[in-house]
């Protein structure tokens, strides 16, 4: 299912300069790149069709990952966190959220991702074999979506665009988090799995596209 703001760094423009030819005449420079502190070009001047969309989507939220999930719980009493993901547009961001009671009952929640207001919870169809996991995946998870988030970002600074609590990708029975985690001076998207009984990072992936 399921994914603050913080603003690029300053960037330092080279100054063009004319420049003799192999004749010793003059001809007009090529124009000035956008270059930043590092002296390495703009990432902007090739993004990819994701990772523009990522530049253009994340900064227009106001409302970070963490509010639309107490927003979502507040709308559904004796609920969980479970799962947060931000999508929509720049003009209309949202945050796509979904939380559990303990019987895993689930109830997906829009929270408007500028105002942070929750629109009327839906709950899902999910069948009672498919409640029982969800509802065993709550007992196990020790660690918050707040703690699971707070790991990701102590080892890639960024914004957290999307979060779900699941099953572990190694075939065990474990319970993890999924958090991915974007760059604000590249774009990029860097996906952890992390164990939600003890914060052990247990896969990551950087996604350049």
């Amino acid at each position: 299912m399921l994914c603050t703001v913080t603003a690029a760094g300053a960037l330092l423009t080279g100054c063009g300069s004319e420049r003799a030819d192999e004749t010793g005449s003059r001809g007009s420079a090529a124009p000035p790149r956008a270059v930043p502190a590092s002296g390495r070009p703009h990432p902007s001047a090739s993004l990819t069709a994701d990772q523009a969309k990522r530049k253009a989507l994340i900064p227009a939220a106001k409302v970070d990952y963490a509010k639309a999930l107490r927003a979502a719980v507040a709308a559904v009493p004796a609920s969980e966190p479970i799962a947060a993901e931000l999508r929509g547009t720049p003009a209309k961001p949202y945050w796509q959220t979904a939380v559990a009671t303990a019987d895993g009952t689930v109830s997906e929640v829009r929270v408007d991702a500028v105002s942070g207001k929750a629109a009327q919870p839906h709950l899902s169809s999910d069948d009672a074999e498919d409640k029982q996991q969800l509802a065993d995946r709550l007992t196990k998870a020790t660690v918050t979506a707040q703690e699971a988030a707070q790991t990701a970002t102590d080892k890639t600074k960024g914004t957290v665009s999307s979060i779900e609590l699941g099953n572990a990708d190694n075939g065990s029975d474990a319970v993890a988090w999924s958090v991915d985690v974007v760059t604000t001076d590249d774009w990029n998207k860097t996906s952890y799995e992390i164990d939600a009984t003890n914060r052990k990072v247990l896969r990551m992936h950087v996604d350049q596209d």
